[in-house]
């Protein structure tokens, strides 16, 4: 069965903000462009996740009358605290002397997911294609060297890689430029970087591990529009990482924790840590009676602009947390990645009707309330390096003394692969077992995410060397894969005697530690047959 190639003016790879805004905006500009979205989940917004305490700037300008358009942000800010826990006390910071970055009272308490599901909404109306259950697995290059376009996955292919009844060839989609959007640590994204040398003269670029569940708690505990951080415990000094608590609609509770992953303690594990979060008193008390009701996990991308790679190469661009411009003192990502969509868009068009080269996406960064709002924020996360205490003493002076204008950058100096140290120079950490009210076990959580993949497929979690879990990172790290991952993917099992290690790819949630994380770079995320994955509903 021959390939079928489907020829587009522009083919953008990734349903989340940034691509559904380059969609939205290309359009605007110039309704008779042939424009097709891909989507790797089954439906737009089925693997979207964040916070999500959302900032309307670039929707106002992309869709100035949203308010009548019946779009899903309805919940605002009303409240807003902050505070620092100790293992068995909190104490409260005075919202006033936060940054003015880190204040919300403009601001909505969204779901990211059904904010994308309106998005689309809005795309198809002005003639976008959008195919979700279809993954890009493969860039397609010119004889020049530009990028051509993507090829779907072929579907119906067993773990031995022959071709099973259902088998169905993929498909070669053809664009003049095609827009990488698969959100943080995109796998073609990766690819690309790596081609085209985005990252050189870039820092490492960081991340982290956020998890989220969603909570059902009594009405006396409920604050509609409350938002809420925390710092300190249960990390340690030296562990970047914080909780949020928003109160939704429909006495909801969005719970979340974010864990750097340059933490250097390979017997830390991010999820019992947000489960072990839950059980302080501060905690403990809104959610208690109450029900979870959704769980899900995901990195984000924390780098900033000292991080952020060159987002243009020959027939391609490269937007939103696929590159990584999540502003890490705001916690906020939507509006940052929508806004680069939005100057694809418009690079595009230029670049399509007058023949401009599409570094002229560069320029309009440049010239953006983007660019600005990154390099003023640019020193944030690389001075938590000091620890938690020195990181926000000289938060506050970059913040609100010199409001993001030192005359100095700070550096990240590794990747987060790099920062784990031996297991035996180490503590371990002895987390309590889960109580299944207040606390839960990653099992109980997968289900939760209606996470599926299609059986008899090819592992998508690829191992560069078979034999390096066991003859070395289980020998030097006491194989952290067991704790970093957030579903349970990873397991280390005696057979005969003997270790092994086994991939449970079946409870995958697509969040992408394993590629991040691992010690020797020795995992590869790639994407599973079409539609597999979590199944978010108002994540």
């Amino acid at each position: 069965m021959s390939r079928e190639t489907m020829q587009y003016d522009v083919v953008i790879v990734g349903g989340g903000p940034s691509g559904l805004s380059t969609a939205i905006r290309l359009k605007q500009l110039n309704s008779n462009l042939s424009i097709c979205l891909l989507e790797k989940a089954s439906e737009i917004g089925a693997h979207i996740l964040s916070g999500n305490v959302f900032e309307t700037k670039a929707l106002d300008e992309l869709i100035p009358n949203w308010k009548e358009l019946n779009s899903p942000i309805k919940t605002k800010v009303t409240k807003e605290k902050f505070l620092f826990l100790g293992k068995t006390k909190s104490f409260s910071w005075p919202t006033w002397l936060l940054p003015s970055v880190q204040q919300n009272h403009k601001n909505y308490i969204i779901s990211l997911a059904n904010l994308c599901r309106w998005l689309a909404e809005q795309a198809e109306a002005l003639g976008v294609e959008i195919f979700p259950g279809f993954p890009a697995s493969e860039v397609l290059y010119n004889d020049d060297g530009s990028v051509k376009g993507v090829a779907t996955q072929d579907m119906g292919i067993d773990k031995e890689g022959k071709k099973k009844d259902s088998f169905e060839p993929g498909i070669d989609l053809v664009g003049k430029v095609t827009v990488f959007a698969e959100g943080c640590r995109g796998h073609l994204g990766k690819k690309l970087i790596e081609k085209f040398n985005l990252n050189n003269g870039k820092d490492p670029q960081q991340y982290g591990i956020g998890f989220k569940e969603i909570w059902e708690i009594d009405e006396k505990n409920h604050e509609e529009g409350l938002v809420m951080h925390t710092a300190g415990w249960p990390l340690d000094n030296q562990t970047y990482g914080g909780s949020f608590i928003y109160h939704a609609e429909n006495k909801q509770v969005f719970l979340g924790y974010v864990i750097g992953l340059d933490y250097k303690n390979p017997h830390l594990s991010p999820f019992d840590e947000f489960q072990r979060f839950k059980t302080h008193k501060a905690i403990k008390k809104i959610i208690e009676g109450g029900k979870r009701i959704s769980y899900g996990a995901r990195a984000l991308i924390e780098g900033g602009i000292q991080s952020l790679p060159k987002m243009f190469m020959p027939g391609a661009l490269l937007i939103g947390c696929d590159a990584g411009t999540l502003n890490m003192p705001k916690i906020k990502g939507s509006h940052t990645a929508m806004k680069s969509g939005m100057i694809a868009a418009e690079s595009i068009n230029d670049h399509i009707l007058s023949g401009k080269d599409l570094s002229i996406f560069e320029e309009k960064f440049k010239k953006s309330w983007l660019y600005e709002e990154l390099y003023k924020a640019r020193n944030v996360k690389p001075s938590f390096s000091w620890g938690l205490i020195l990181g926000i003493i000289f938060t506050g002076i970059d913040q609100i003394l010199f409001r993001g204008r030192l005359p100095f950058t700070l550096k990240h100096k590794h990747a987060d692969h790099e920062t784990l140290k031996p297991a035996n120079q180490m503590p371990k950490i002895n987390y309590p077992k889960p109580d299944n009210i207040i606390t839960f076990d990653k099992t109980s959580s997968v289900y939760l995410t209606g996470t599926n993949h299609t059986e008899n497929q090819p592992v998508h979690l690829q191992l560069k060397d078979p034999n390096l879990p066991i003859s070395y990172t289980l020998e030097q790290f006491d194989e952290p894969a067991q704790r970093y991952c957030p579903a349970g993917v990873y397991e280390i099992q005696k057979e005969n005697n003997i270790n092994k290690f086994v991939i449970n790819s079946q409870n995958c949630i697509h969040c992408k530690t394993c590629d991040i994380k691992e010690p020797s770079q020795n995992i590869i995320w790639v994407t599973p047959e079409g539609g597999g994955g979590p199944k978010y509903g108002n994540m």
